[in-house]
């Protein structure tokens, strides 16, 4: 079967996560991804929380799988011949490089375009243009910076990053999408160009409704589903929310049975309005159905407190799970809160190829998160992560280059 970028040629500049999130990505949809690594170091990412000595680190394998790894020397001369050779040969190249370290290599975007006119050049840059253009940004910096940090924990406490790596790889996942797009208008113009994804644009894009709810106080000076309604006075700008849902169907975490041993012994609950009379029933407060203070979504708003806390002591009597299943009966959203443990486990995410074990020759075999996009014309076989340079003469040989001329260059230190 073919995958949907079959055909497609990239040249992986990428480190770290960020990058490396978006060419995996385009690798698994069927893409060549050329990853060039520097000899005997490669990617920081091989060497950094190795769980095993002198093996690379589950943090490189889990996202370089379906990549080829070649080894250049880029400050020589020949080693730039390589790269000429990549570029004319390539659709797209990705990099999140410092600011500027792709001129300093010599390959501008006017270098670039004028060896190949139809390359595609994507970026992860911390910021777009402005006062921290040249900053470097790491994942929690582009939290704190795209507005998610100040809106995540409890209004009680200090800012929160998220576990969620919305910074690194959510910037990867829309830096893959530009990609797509340009690849796609270059059907009709012909022409390569520019892509950037910049994490902090990024971040905001994945916390817009925040940006919503700071219009809406900005006007109305109040946010009535968030938990300090209506007993603390707002500020001037959006508080942090706890496990309030962010949207217009109110929600929290309960305690389920077990709580007091297990970390993760809750659900999410949220009433939404359509099911409330479900709700009512499930937890025994029946009278609620027609109370004028409870009857409509608008009068519930100022008892939240006092509604969860009275479903919360429903749940404490069932485990997640149970609890699930009774209310999944009644079409009443929730869901469990689940561990990386439990996630590991769960047969259902292995079925599907979001959970996938891998065999690797150094590290033997692990799991990883397989492409969470499925498609029916386009499967996606996971694949184990290259070793260090394990491609080099591979693709120098479909560049052209001769047996004893790889020699020549491999004894030379340039690969």
């Amino acid at each position: 079967m073919s995958k949907a970028l079959d055909g497609v040629k990239i040249l992986d500049f990428t480190h770290v996560q960020s990058g490396p999130t978006c060419t995996q990505l385009l690798a698994w949809f069927g893409a060549d991804v050329i990853k060039v690594e520097k000899a005997g170091e490669g990617d920081a990412t091989r060497g950094q929380l190795r769980d095993i000595d002198g093996v690379d680190s589950l943090y490189f394998t889990m996202l370089n799988h379906n990549k080829r790894s070649i080894t250049v020397n880029t400050k020589d001369p020949k080693g730039k011949e390589v790269l000429i050779r990549l570029i004319k040969q390539c659709d797209v190249l990705v990099e999140n490089f410092a600011p500027g370290a792709l001129d300093r290599m010599g390959f501008s975007w006017e270098k670039i375009q004028e060896i190949n006119p139809r390359m595609i050049v994507a970026s992860v840059k911390g910021f777009g243009p402005g006062p921290y253009e040249d900053c470097k940004v790491y994942e929690n910096v582009a939290q704190c910076a795209g507005g998610s940090a100040s809106t995540t924990g409890f209004d009680d406490g200090p800012p929160l990053v998220t576990g969620a790596q919305i910074g690194d790889s959510g910037t990867g996942l829309h830096l893959a999408l530009g990609i797509v797009a340009a690849l796609y208008q270059r059907n009709t113009t012909g022409r390569g160009q520019r892509v950037l994804a910049a994490m902090q644009d990024a971040v905001l894009n994945l916390c817009r409704v925040k940006l919503r709810d700071q219009q809406r106080l900005d006007r109305t000076h109040t946010l009535q589903e968030y938990p300090q309604f209506p007993d603390t006075e707002f500020g001037d700008a959006v508080p942090r929310a706890g496990n309030a849902s962010g949207g217009g169907q109110p929600g929290w975490i309960l305690k389920c049975k077990g709580w007091q041993t297990d970390p993760n012994a809750y659900i999410y609950f949220i009433t939404q309005a359509p099911v409330w009379g479900a709700i009512c029933k499930v937890i025994g407060e029946e009278g609620w159905i027609t109370d004028p203070s409870y009857a409509t979504p608008k009068a519930r708003l100022p008892h939240l407190k006092t509604i969860f806390s009275r479903i919360e002591e429903w749940t404490k009597t069932k485990t997640k799970f149970e609890a699930m299943d009774i209310l999944n009966k009644f079409d009443i959203p929730c869901g469990p809160i689940l561990s990386m443990k439990e996630i590991a486990e769960e047969p259902s995410l292995r079925a599907t190829g979001t959970v996938v074990e891998v065999d690797h020759p150094t590290r033997g075999k692990y799991l990883t998160v397989g492409n969470p996009i499925k498609m029916s014309d386009s499967i996606t076989e996971v694949t184990r992560s290259p070793l260090l340079g394990e491609h080099t003469e591979e693709v120098l040989g479909q560049l052209g280059y001769g047996a004893d001329e790889i020699a020549a260059l491999r004894e030379s230190k340039v690969i």
